[in-house]
């Protein structure tokens, strides 16, 4: 029997479009918070680009259990590590189908071409493919895969030999986060020769839970329940549909209307009522996560360390936590969360001091009224719920010191993509750890390798970079702790970063949602979960 009220909400929220859905299935909206760049992981950095793509349509040889930080088997049923650690050899899961759509039919199941296509073009500049559609692949470079990996080889149809130049401590880790999405590499030859490999990032092919049907931009997403997928107890959605919704605000009130069962980034005012809706759920967590303001090294007045030093002790950070995260906030001092082993808990953050700040800009012979600008996301982040306020409160602080902030935005893949390009002095942005290894904040963040990436402060200090290499080559935990206390102390000392807050995250639903685990690492992933009508 249909469910005519499910149906009036989809209605009224825009989501269907030709023949009505059999709600005789299991459907599920979830409402997102902004539209994807693209939908080829391996080119992007954030959750809202991951959720749409590598934690749908894809999968890779690895995986995070749900809601924890353990590396599992996926593509690649078993691995092992040579002795040297410099071989890591992957035995891949027989049986596995890519998806099948009206723009592909694949003639062959998953096999050890995919995985060599699928890293050799990230590793290759000369690939013929990346070729074909440029790009670039941020994380991919930024963690040094690129120079690390000195060779992929097949061995046969199901087994996959990685060979480094280096130990890389978090090498199974990183083979686990989503920009290691495997793609078809059948899928890739017939773009190639119908000359539109550029589609291999708006129409996906992989092996995960979910097809994509359809992408209508700033509108939705839909997805259709894999039947042939590997494993068919994590499938129990047959209509997945993200209603992109900007405004937190109106995601929580179609939440509470039933227009969707599950929603993300909710405004901190939002929460109480949310939490006392008789018909929703509000699971939260300690966030793994920092919010902060970047400063673009490569542009002056801010490459002075003197001028970062004003500027970080001018920002009233606990008025940020109080009005911004309204109790839903934990002050940050450090370049990383405190729940990152190897976190160091004896650097103190700088005290909010105006008087200082402005001796520190006339000693560096900054004059009065210079201007820089500030650039605030236009989206909520599980680290930052309101950017659009924290840069005002940031600019009025600044104002005090005699820096005037000129606060600027864009659309989110656009502000990304001109961040990544350096075109920022002072940039609100934020991370949540991916893979939980030190390595994925201290060198993706801030290392000479991530500049062209994520990287926002352009800061590429050899002494510092020197550390966080060496780090990830050991592989004791100690020595590795030891060292990543050394570049957390330089970071303290050069301030390419000014650390806000880390943010408790709340995922409110509809209490039909079963199923559904808050990921450490920021993303939604809907295996497993089920919409109970």
């Amino acid at each position: 029997m249909r469910n005519t009220n499910s149906i009036r909400a989809l209605l009224a929220a825009g989501l269907i479009f030709g023949s009505p859905l059999s709600f005789a299935a299991s459907n599920l909206v979830y409402c997102s918070e902004g539209s994807p760049a693209g939908f080829d992981p391996g080119q992007y950095t954030t959750g809202t680009d991951f959720d749409a793509a590598s934690e749908t349509v894809f999968n890779r040889l690895a995986q995070f259990e749900r809601g924890g930080t353990r590396a599992l088997p996926a593509l690649a049923t078993r691995w092992e590590v040579s002795d040297d650690g410099l071989s890591y050899t992957f035995h891949l899961r027989p049986g596995v189908k890519f998806h099948s759509t009206d723009y592909f039919k694949p003639t062959r199941e998953f096999n050890a071409d995919d995985v060599v296509f699928t890293f050799e073009r990230m590793r290759d500049k000369d690939h013929p493919f990346r070729k074909a559609y440029p790009s670039e692949f941020p994380y991919f470079t930024d963690m040094g895969m690129d120079k690390n990996i000195a060779k992929i080889e097949k061995l046969d149809d199901m087994t996959v030999r990685f060979e480094l130049n280096h130990v890389d401590a978090a090498f199974i880790q990183n083979l686990a986060m989503n920009f290691a999405a495997v793609h078809s590499a059948e899928y890739a030859q017939q773009l190639l020769a119908d000359g539109k490999a550029d589609q291999i990032n708006q129409k996906p092919i992989g092996t995960g839970p979910f097809v994509f049907s359809r992408y209508q931009k700033d509108a939705q997403i839909r997805f259709k329940g894999n039947k042939d997928y590997w494993n068919p107890d994590d499938v129990k959605i047959d209509n997945l549909i993200f209603a992109i919704t900007t405004d937190a605000s109106v995601r929580a009130q179609k939440l509470r209307a039933g227009e969707c069962q599950i929603t993300l980034n909710p405004r901190p005012a939002d929460l109480e009522a949310l939490q006392n809706d008789p018909n929703l759920a509000v699971p939260s967590q300690p966030g793994f996560n920092l919010g902060y303001i970047a400063y673009n090294v490569e542009h002056a007045p801010l490459d002075k360390l003197e001028v970062r030093q004003a500027l970080d002790m001018a920002v009233d950070k606990k008025a940020i936590i109080e009005a911004v995260y309204q109790g839903a906030g934990q002050l940050a001092v450090n370049a990383m969360p405190p729940t990152q082993w190897s976190y160091d808990d004896s650097i103190k953050g700088t005290e909010y001091n105006p008087e200082k700040a402005r001796e520190l800009l006339k000693q560096a012979g900054i004059a009065e009224g210079t201007e820089i600008t500030l650039w605030a996301m236009p989206v909520q982040r599980p680290y930052n719920p309101n950017a659009k306020l924290m840069a005002e409160m940031i600019q009025s602080d600044w104002g005090k010191i005699g820096i005037k902030a000129r606060i600027v935005s864009y659309e989110w893949g656009e502000y990304i993509k001109r961040g990544h390009a350096g075109e920022h002095d002072a940039m609100l942005i934020g991370w949540t750890g991916d893979n939980g290894d030190p390595d994925n904040w201290l060198n993706t963040l801030y290392g000479c390798d991530a500049v062209d990436g994520n990287n926002w402060s352009k800061w590429c200090d050899a002494e510092y970079d020197k550390i966080v290499k060496q780090a990830k080559r050991i592989t004791d935990q100690d020595e590795r702790t030891e060292l990543y206390k050394q570049a957390q102390a330089i970071i303290q000392q050069q301030l390419p970063i000014t650390p806000i807050a880390h943010s408790t995250v709340y995922q409110p639903m509809r209490k039909t949602v079963q199923g559904f685990e808050i990921s450490p690492f920021g993303r939604n992933s809907f295996y497993g979960v089920e919409n109970q009508r």
